[in-house]
């Protein structure tokens, strides 16, 4: 069964990978569908559970992976929403 320390590991894992994505729509989604479900699960305390829970989130780490790669092959404009860089 994985520690808590690998848990908050594999959370932080995954929001790197989701600060990957360069389109802002998609970082976005990523980061709150990542940051939802492990609020959702924080009262886990079955050890089947929670191994299961990290499981998946492995697996989604794997996925995010492909999916940042690919998002980085192509570009996107900026949105209105998203800060531009500034310019020295």
């Amino acid at each position: 069964m994985p520690n808590s320390k690998q848990v908050l590991g594999l959370y932080k894992q995954l929001l790197e990978k989701a600060y990957k994505f360069d389109n802002y729509n998609f970082r976005e989604f990523a980061k709150r569908k990542i940051v939802d479900s492990f609020k959702a699960n924080k009262s886990l305390k079955d050890d089947e559970a929670v191994k299961s829970f990290y499981n998946e989130g492995i697996n989604q780490l794997a996925m995010l992976q492909r999916q940042t790669t690919i998002s980085q092959m192509f570009t996107f404009d900026k949105v209105v929403v998203e800060p531009l860089k500034k310019h020295h």
